[in-house]
């Protein structure tokens, strides 16, 4: 299990990497594109624009009106943007800069 686990570390680390490498918007939606269905990249773009509505202090009906996202969704973004790890909290204040 120990060795399982550090593998993904390891594996895990290698595809942050790659991320970090990318440079522009267009080779970012390339990577990801390939990395991830439509699905799972919708997910997250939707996940981002909840987060920075929450943040924004917009009610979690007008963010499900706005959006179409499910309230359970929001609760959990809100969740993880107040009692994360703080890559919302991070992310956003970087983009405000």
């Amino acid at each position: 299990m120990l060795i399982e686990k550090e593998l993904k570390t390891k594996v895990a680390k290698d595809f942050w990497k790659a991320v970090l490498n990318l440079k522009t918007e267009s080779e970012c939606e390339k990577f990801f594109r390939d990395v991830a269905t439509l699905s799972e990249l919708m997910a997250m773009c939707e996940r981002w624009q909840v987060a920075k509505m929450v943040d924004k202090g917009i009610s979690y009906r007008e963010i499900n009106q706005q959006t179409g996202v499910s309230t359970a969704t929001i609760t959990r973004v809100a969740h993880w943007l107040n009692y994360g790890t703080g890559g919302y909290k991070l992310m956003l204040e970087k983009m405000k800069n």
